[in-house]
């Protein structure tokens, strides 16, 4: 994404993750960002992906970029986000040796996915408790109702879709989202890769960020 992005490669009980890291300046904490579907072009290079980087980067947060099982030079297969969560996991637990105090007012925890991603960040913020840690934010880009068993996520999740998804109906996130009372943020005239959209989709995610940071 820049000069300063590092490309690390971390051991999982399943093999090894290939990383990009970005650090902030003053770190508040770390966010996590999982890419869309692997077997149709989805890498931790994904614009989408990039974007949330950078506005969680803005609000000074590191971010880790995984690539999921058979992405670049991580090892493994695609498989259908149940490992995908699993390595998921187990990189944060990686995470908690370097940021002591992780999920803490001190040391905040984001979780993020775009699309196939968002399937993978939620399943893994259901099971935060089983790693001892809690997050702070739970930001879904895209997400992939219609195509993954969508697990129940909190009200004060960002959801954030497109009008004119081509991928995932709004009507799909919306009956997804209604019974769990949780407000969808609608792009107009926006596609699933939010073609044109990528500074505002960066700015509002910023702005949903800052409401909590410290002054």
């Amino acid at each position: 994404m820049n000069a300063q992005t590092q490309t690390r490669s971390i051991q999982t009980q399943s093999g090894r993750i290939e990383v990009l890291i970005d650090q902030a300046l003053k770190p508040r904490g770390l966010a996590l960002i999982a890419h869309p579907h692997p077997l149709f072009g989805g890498s931790n290079q994904n614009k989408v992906v990039q974007t949330l980087a950078r506005a969680f980067l803005e609000q000074g947060y590191d971010t880790w970029r995984p690539n999921s099982r058979g992405v670049g030079a991580s090892e493994g297969v695609f498989d259908e986000g149940r490992g995908e969560t699993e390595d998921f996991l187990d990189l944060l637990q990686v995470a908690q040796s370097h940021y002591p105090g992780l999920g803490s007012a001190q040391q905040s925890l984001a979780l993020a996915g775009f699309s196939f991603g968002s399937f993978v960040a939620s399943m893994a913020y259901q099971r935060l408790e089983s790693i001892a840690l809690t997050a702070d934010h739970l930001v879904l880009v895209g997400p992939a109702v219609s195509r993954f068993p969508m697990p129940q996520v909190p009200q004060q999740s960002v959801v954030i879709h497109g009008e004119d998804d081509e991928v995932v109906a709004l009507s799909d996130v919306m009956a997804w989202a209604r019974p769990l009372d949780v407000p969808v943020l609608v792009f107009p005239h926006t596609s699933h890769f939010f073609h044109g959209r990528l500074p505002l989709l960066k700015q509002r995610v910023s702005q949903s960020l800052a409401g909590d940071r410290p002054a």
